[in-house]
């Protein structure tokens, strides 16, 4: 332990022991909690308590009757336990019968302050910390502490509630692993007694008539099955999975999704999974399961590497039954035979259509959720019923926007229902979307593109759904260039561009700002994959998008600017940012894509668009735009004469990336042997002056902000990297002079960031880059910034400055 910690320690163990003190807010004491754990974890607790005896005392203060807080009561357990979990440090508490009066029945157990949720967590935290050998597992059999742990299972705090059944399973674990691990019977009553007497509590509650202690057990259950991996565990589910496959004969059966749980947590289990009796208990909740109970089970099942094909079959059937009853009720079974071809189970009756709408929201929602998740995975069942999916989903968005007519019973409950529901149009929209990676018969692409555009121009469209429609077309006319062999959707995709341009020029002019932004978006993602294809670009051109785009430079919101500046350099990039060709502007003078972004940097108020137009100078700068390649120098130094005076640090560590794009240009990429060439390298470093560059490098260096500091470092470790060797001797002799370049790096240490360092030497800067040592500032840029002030010591200044122990200036008032 520091030496100033423990100076300090004394006076703050005397404060927690005063009821008469402030106490300790919570944070400050899991702060100290972790702290005492980290200590403890390096080195012996023994010696901690020997070389620290009022921590001692501060235990046994808490026993005597007096009216400390809940707070302490709880952090005095925790501490006890963190201790104890060495096993010479728990016998020496023991000599003093601490830990029985701290956990056994003298202590908090037979007190008032056991009301508290606090002190029974506190409890529970203390005995998980210190059941870690033979002589706590003795302790917490004789101490009757597994009583109390039973009884906290059914705790009105959830917090404790749960710790309880964790506490359960640290115990079970403790008293079958071990030097005894492989002797340990498959057999449950060959067990130790403690371990005995918890899988008795288990059978008598999975016995229960009580739901609630049904649910304890399977959570204790899955907990165990879930964190441990000894083989005691097979013993357990021999012993305890006739009683789980008996809760399926009850009606309704309890805990349905506290079961479907635990059976998962089991089929994941190593050790469990090849036992066959665990399928068949899957197959039957299965069956007995309502759909929205049974789809998490289901959509588990499919996601395993190994599991019976009879049994992902009845899965499947599960997740597409609510589909498959979508395109029944929509009269459209009939023409798409195949969604539960092999699926054990026959389709929805109407009658067991969830009677409500949010039973009904719920099902789907998590129908095609599921699916979703399910569709990229190498696992998802084959053949994947790709075309009656697409039909279901269209059928499904069709009910919700009321395009759908349907003649049955059926579909007039679904369209009632489902009439407007977000909800489910957003989930229709992504899998729809996802869909879109596999082929299906044109005749439905055409339906998908209709009904995609229907949502686009619907006004009843909501921002988010509208949003979700624009991403879901991206995906659809992204896949429409498919390989040989595959039906090539191009021709339906080109039809369908020139009014889904129309569409998108009429939401760029929406007066919500969530629709302009979503199509601008939009229009960027679709332009950065397709701005080459003569098809889009023509299409583009006469819709006078690019047109509307420029404008929206001006919008009033700045997220929607900063998305207008990704189009714009998108757009620019592609070369489709065609001047306005209105008679009003043929006698102005039009600005470059260039001038107008550079106009959005220096001018802007909001810090979104100016991060956007730095990220679209670096790309131009990379992938050599037009109006950059002309000069770059020119466009480098205009550009991080901007960003170094910007109040944004985001906009100042793009302005540094730009720079290391531009050093990259110069000198090539880093690498292994990433010298440059002598020649190569004196001529870079004068185009690096001559941009201020290093002006721009060393003032971020002391950069108030660490971001921006650990970005200049990392560009300057990369010029000096490529510094060669062989160019000192070309610097060789009386060497520059770096008094002025020095003397500028002082002052802007100590905050005076006023003085430029004016015209600078290449041969100057290079002296200055070796001579700093710039791996060591990386490393104290690589600590948290309040690194001195979570340190052990400051915390333990707070908190005896909360209550004026410390004298004056002593306490880390951070």
């Amino acid at each position: 332990m520091d030496p100033e910690c423990a100076r300090l320690l004394p006076a703050l163990c005397d404060v927690l022991a005063d009821p008469r003190q402030p106490v300790a807010d919570d944070t400050c004491l899991e702060k100290l909690l972790d702290w005492f754990k980290a200590v403890t974890e390096a080195g012996s607790s023994l010696l901690l308590l020997q070389d620290h005896p009022c921590l001692v005392e501060l235990l046994f203060h808490v026993l005597k009757p007096q009216d400390l807080s809940s707070r302490i009561l709880s952090f005095a357990l925790r501490l006890a336990g963190i201790f104890a979990a060495q096993e010479n440090c728990f016998q020496y508490l023991q000599q003093g019968e601490l830990l029985p009066g701290l956990f056994g029945e003298p202590g908090p157990l037979g007190a008032a302050a056991w009301a508290a949720p606090s002190v029974r967590s506190g409890w529970i935290q203390g005995l998980h910390s210190l059941a870690q050998h033979p002589s706590a597992l003795r302790f917490l059999a004789d101490s009757g502490a597994v009583d109390t742990i039973f009884s906290l299972q059914g705790d009105p705090s959830l917090f404790v509630a749960s710790a309880a059944g964790q506490l359960l399973v640290r115990v079970l674990d403790l008293a079958l692993c071990g030097p005894a691990e492989g002797r340990i019977s498959l057999q449950a009553w060959d067990w130790p007694a403690c371990a005995r007497k918890i899988v008795c509590h288990l059978e008598d509650c999975l016995r229960s008539e009580a739901t609630p202690r049904v649910t304890q057990a399977l959570h204790v259950l899955t907990t165990a099955f879930g964190h441990c991996h000894g083989l005691w565990t097979q013993g357990l589910w021999v012993q305890l999975s006739p009683l789980v496959a008996r809760l399926l004969e009850k009606d309704p059966v309890p805990a349905p999704h506290a079961l479907v749980d635990l059976l998962l947590s089991v089929a994941r289990s190593s050790m469990l999974s090849s036992d066959p009796g665990l399928w068949e208990t899957a197959a039957q909740t299965l069956s007995r399961l309502s759909p929205t109970q049974a789809g998490p089970l289901a959509a588990g099942i499919l996601k395993l590497q190994d599991c019976p094909q009879a049994l992902r079959i009845q899965a499947f059937g599960v997740l597409l039954q609510p589909l498959a009853f979508v395109l029944e009720a929509t009269a459209q079974a009939p023409g798409m035979p195949g969604l539960l071809e092999g699926a054990a189970g026959d389709l929805m009756a109407v009658d067991t259509l969830p009677p409500s709408k949010s039973a009904c929201v719920g099902l789907l929602c998590s129908a095609l959720a599921h699916l979703e998740l399910l569709q990229p995975l190498p696992q998802r069942p084959s053949p994947w019923p790709q075309a009656p999916l697409l039909a279901a989903v269209v059928a499904i968005l069709r009910l919700c926007n009321g395009s759908a007519a349907p003649s049955s019973e059926a579909g007039s409950r679904l369209c009632a229902m489902l009439g407007g529901c977000v909800r489910v149009q957003r989930a229709a929209l992504d899998f729809l979307g996802v869909l879109s990676q596999g082929l299906g018969p044109q005749e439905l692409v055409t339906q998908v593109f209709a009904i995609l555009l229907e949502y686009l121009v619907s006004p009843d469209s909501s921002p988010t759904v509208l949003k979700k429609a624009f991403q879901a077309t991206l995906r659809w006319l992204l896949s429409s260039a498919a390989p040989p062999g595959c039906c090539d959707l191009e021709p339906y995709a080109q039809l369908v561009l020139g009014e889904l341009l129309s569409v998108l020029r009429k939401r760029l002019c929406s007066p919500c700002w969530e629709v302009r932004d979503s199509g601008l978006e939009f229009l960027t993602q679709m332009t950065r994959h397709r701005g080459g294809q003569a098809g889009f670009r023509q299409a583009l051109l006469a819709s006078k998008v690019p047109e509307l785009t420029r404008q929206l430079l001006q919008d009033p919101e700045s997220y929607v600017r900063a998305s207008a500046v990704a189009a714009v350099g998108q757009l620019s990039s592609w070369g489709l940012l065609a001047a306005p060709s209105s008679p009003e502007h043929a006698a102005t003078p039009q600005k470059t894509p260039l001038e107008e972004l550079l106009l959005v940097l220096t001018t802007d108020s909001e810090g979104f668009p100016r991060r956007a137009v730095m990220r679209v100078f670096t790309e131009w700068l990379r992938d050599g735009y037009a109006d950059v390649a002309e000069d770059p120098e020119r466009f480098v130094a205009r550009v991080l004469q901007a960003a170094s005076g910007d109040l944004d640090w985001e906009v100042r560590v793009q302005g540094l990336e730009l720079a290391l794009a531009f050093l990259e240009q110069l000198l090539g990429p880093c690498g292994p042997s990433a010298a440059a060439p002598p020649g190569a390298l004196a001529q870079a470093l004068q185009a690096l002056c001559r941009v201020q560059l290093f002006e721009f490098a060393f003032r971020s260096l002391f950069d108030c902000d660490r971001p921006v500091a650990q970005k200049s470092c990392d560009l300057l470790l990369f010029l000096r990297a490529k510094a060669t060797p062989s160019s000192n001797s070309q610097e060789a002799g009386d060497g520059p002079d770096v008094t002025s370049v020095e003397a500028a790096l002082r002052r802007w240490q100590a905050g005076e960031q006023g003085q430029p360092l004016g015209e600078l030497a290449p041969e100057a800067v290079l002296a200055v880059l070796r001579s700093m040592d710039l791996e060591a500032l990386q490393d104290t840029l690589a600590e948290s910034s309040d690194h001195v002030e979570r340190s052990p010591q400051s915390l333990l200044q707070d908190m005896l400055a909360t209550v004026d122990v410390l004298g004056d200036n002593e306490a880390d008032c951070y």
